[in-house]
């Protein structure tokens, strides 16, 4: 379920007929995929420990990686645009819970339902550079939720060996017929509990964010 929606129901009827085909595709498509996955450890480590926590995705890397987590009980931080709400919609369809707001828009409201989720002990799926960029640039809002919430972030990345790429800000990622994927999880990271100081972190979340794309892209 979403909250705060206010754009719920004011598709039009073109634009929901997209987002049920494109599901469709989306589907038939990433059934073909296949995945390896890298430090998986990490991220059974911070499951098992019980703490709340939030997957850092970079944009351009969004698809593959929210269909290898569907019905997870994960709730991810989605734009009041309309492209945010056909997200918003695909998402929930392969069972995601849905924040809506963003740096541009509802940022209020945005940083207080990633607190609440955190603090219902959910995981949270965010991209720090979302939605609109610059691409791979680390805002510092998923810093200031973190630590308000005394949650860690978990970096995460994608690598296609074969893909399509979008002419989007992000380069967005489409991984073809039967590519084969990597995912690497990056070292989780606990920040200060005050919330200035977290959002200093950015540069240093970039970084360990780079660092998992470098990872997932990795031939050893």
């Amino acid at each position: 379920m979403s909250e705060g929606d206010p754009n719920r129901g004011k598709l039009r009827f073109a634009d929901r007929l997209a987002v049920a085909l494109g599901g469709w595709l989306v589907r038939l498509l990433a059934s073909t995929w296949r995945y390896t996955v890298r430090n998986e450890e990490e991220l059974q480590r911070m499951r098992a420990g019980g703490a709340p926590f939030i997957f850092s995705i970079w944009h351009g890397q969004l698809l593959p990686l929210i269909w290898h987590h569907r019905n997870q009980g994960v709730s991810i931080l989605v734009s009041e645009h309309k492209d945010g709400e056909m997200i918003a919609r695909f998402a929930e369809s392969i069972g995601y819970g849905t924040i809506r707001g963003s740096s541009t828009r509802g940022a209020a409201g945005a940083l207080l339902g990633l607190v609440r989720a955190l603090g219902e002990g959910k995981e949270v799926g965010i991209t720090p550079d979302g939605p609109r960029g610059p691409a791979c640039s680390y805002a510092p809002g998923a810093a200031v939720a973190a630590s308000k919430a005394g949650a860690l972030i978990l970096p995460m990345a994608a690598h296609a060996d074969r893909a399509w790429r979008l002419g989007s800000w992000d380069r967005f990622m489409i991984p073809q017929p039967f590519a084969r994927l990597t995912i690497a999880y990056g070292k989780a990271v606990r920040l200060p509990g005050d919330a200035r100081a977290a959002a200093a972190q950015a540069p240093q979340l970039e970084l360990a964010m780079n660092t998992a794309v470098g990872a997932a892209a990795s031939r050893s």
